[in-house]
């Protein structure tokens, strides 16, 4: 599977995980560990939020992030359209239907009006993104003022960020450290879009 990976790398340029290898992000025995559910608790929704998921794969985080939605709204943006797909069956397996899906990089300009969403979510998506300055710029354009920005990093996942690595990303590009959690495998880093709301 490594090398699945790093010839897609080769190939493309752009670093995503590759959409061949989606069955091991949706394993059964990985929803066992509560990850999703602990991810999705960590948007702090109540139900209305307009909510954008960069990078959502094959829809691992999707479904209970969609769930906490109510009469609010999920977007998902992917650089790969497969995994789009994925993520389509996903949700509407769950029952889950007021989604956006958009195809496109995420440092090439997200396409969304300015202050639409009230979270972002990005799982292990950033070290991915070969012009992550130009991404967190977009982030900060699309999120509302006070909005929230939640990074999960983990490993194994090769393109990880640390806590520090995402602190200095995002704070360069007007995003206001809120904290960070998580345990040995996994971090969960928040920040709040400045200026705060």
């Amino acid at each position: 599977m490594d090398g699945l990976a790093r010839q897609t790398r080769r190939a493309t340029g752009t670093f995503p995980y590759p959409h061949q290898a989606a069955f091991f992000l949706n394993n059964p025995l990985r929803r066992l560990t509560g990850s999703h559910d602990r991810a999705a608790r960590s948007l702090e929704l109540t139900g209305s939020e307009r909510v954008l998921e960069l990078g959502p794969g094959p829809g691992y985080f999707s479904v209970a992030i969609a769930r906490r939605l109510t009469t609010g709204r999920l977007d998902l943006f992917d650089i790969q359209p497969e995994m789009l797909d994925k993520a389509r069956h996903a949700l509407d397996r769950a029952g889950c239907y007021n989604n956006g899906f958009h195809v496109g990089e995420a440092d090439a300009g997200l396409p969304f009006d300015d202050d639409t969403f009230d979270v972002a979510f990005l799982a292990a998506v950033i070290g991915e993104v070969p012009d992550k300055p130009a991404c967190l710029r977009s982030l900060h354009r699309v999120i509302k003022p006070g909005g929230l920005l939640v990074f999960r990093e983990g490993f194994p996942d090769p393109d990880r960020l640390s806590v520090n690595e995402l602190r200095d990303l995002a704070e360069s590009e007007d995003f206001v450290f809120q904290d960070a959690g998580g345990d040995r495998w996994h971090d969960i880093v928040r920040f709040r879009r400045l200026p705060l709301a």
